[in-house]
């Protein structure tokens, strides 16, 4: 069966340079596979047809969910990508950009490798329109701040576990030198709260204004990778503590009552609050079996004492798993406030927990904590926060979990 080429984008459209020249051979690979009713509606669609565009796209996705993930023929994630990339144009051309962008957000997500360049640029040229428009929507108004400089401390305080706060609170240094660090909280595997540490990050003022956050991220589907967020924070010295290496760099973005729930990590952790406060609770390593951590192996690392609310555990690598920022502070505030209480636990059910030693601390804008590995710890946002966790193992630590 014969195939025919991708058609060149028509004025106002996306520029798909990869598209054009390997389409073809795209779509004969589909057609070797059986996928003559992909490559008819992909031949439409580059002639300008939208339902065919639609249709191919959902083609595509039906095959990517035909069977395990590392079973799908590559060929079709590209498939996918191309669909998504003639779907995005006709949105582009259309001056739906929002739409154009979540469709080729997408297609990172979902899709191969061998269009990712044409998406990629896609994007770039889509989020520079809609940022053009939502600029020239809103004119000179007065800069949106995500967290006021005041907190309420009467009105978070009363929302934490029993007892928080009441004993033994992190210990708090401020601009804790290496040596210090290595000697004292490091090498003894003990948390710590380090303060004046992050000032000159450019993520501590640009975070914290809407607008700014909103032109990077507020029209980008996630889990994606977003570029100007990494260059606005820097990697903390104590990363390099133990001669290992960086595992991990995660983001994490959330309303007021976003809770990460009691867990543990296998590598050395540094919790970097950007914007608002977070409440945190740890226990040690050694208190394990007391918290009645599940045996499937996949859930080892996390604890059963949970309330019947379902948390919200949100996470990137500045790959962002975050909600939409244009409705950072509004529509989907009351969608996050489940709560997760360990002190709504069925003490029945979790006898050993009740009495145990924990320490705990409320992490402050512009504050560290360091987390060691294994240590057990709920996290609870106190107001709307913007925080990055950089996990890394020193040179004798092992991989396991």
């Amino acid at each position: 069966m014969s195939t025919a080429s991708s058609a060149a984008p028509a004025p106002g459209t996306l520029s798909t340079p990869l598209l054009d020249a390997q389409g073809p051979n795209i779509l004969h690979e589909i057609s070797e596979q059986g996928g003559y009713a992909y490559v008819g509606m992909s031949t439409l669609a580059a002639a300008g047809d939208l339902r065919a565009a639609e249709a191919a796209r959902e083609v595509a996705w039906e095959q990517l969910h035909s069977g395990p993930w590392h079973s799908v023929l590559p060929i079709w994630r590209d498939a996918y990508s191309m669909a998504c990339l003639r779907v995005a144009g006709f949105s582009y051309a259309a001056g739906e950009f929002s739409e154009a962008i979540r469709v080729l957000d997408m297609g990172l997500i979902m899709g191969g490798l061998a269009l990712r360049k044409d998406l990629e640029s896609a994007i770039d040229k889509a989020t520079a329109k809609a940022t053009a428009v939502t600029v020239s929507d809103q004119g000179a108004e007065a800069k949106c701040r995500v967290v006021p400089r005041e907190f309420n401390d009467a009105e978070v305080l009363p929302a934490l576990p029993m007892n928080s706060l009441s004993s033994n609170i992190v210990s708090k240094r401020s601009a804790l030198s290496m040596e210090e660090f290595l000697c004292d909280y490091f090498l003894s595997g003990c948390p710590v709260v380090i303060s004046e540490c992050m000032a000159h990050w450019p993520a501590r003022t640009k975070w914290n204004d809407m607008d700014y956050l909103k032109r990077i991220a507020g029209y980008r589907t996630v889990p994606v990778e977003i570029e100007e967020l990494r260059k606005d924070i820097l990697i903390p010295d104590y990363c390099f503590t133990g001669g290992g290496e960086l595992k991990s760099l995660n983001a994490w973005f959330g309303p007021a009552g976003t809770v990460t729930p009691l867990h543990h990590d296998p590598h050395h952790n540094i919790l970097a609050q950007v914007v608002g406060r977070k409440y945190v609770r740890l226990y040690r390593a050694t208190l394990s079996e007391e918290l009645y951590p599940y045996n499937e192996s996949m859930l080892k690392n996390s604890s059963q004492v949970q309330s019947k609310h379902k948390a919200i555990w949100m996470s990137s690598s500045i790959t962002i798993l975050s909600m939409d920022f244009s409705t950072f502070s509004h529509s989907t505030l009351d969608f996050f406030l489940h709560r997760v209480d360990l002190d709504s636990m069925d003490v029945n059910k979790f006898p050993k927990v009740h009495d145990l030693e924990f320490m705990d601390c409320i992490l402050e804008e512009g504050e560290m904590l360091y987390i060691p590995p294994k240590w057990w710890h709920y996290v609870r946002s106190l107001t709307k926060s913007l925080s990055v966790s950089f996990w890394w193992s020193d040179s004798g630590s092992s991989e396991g979990s």
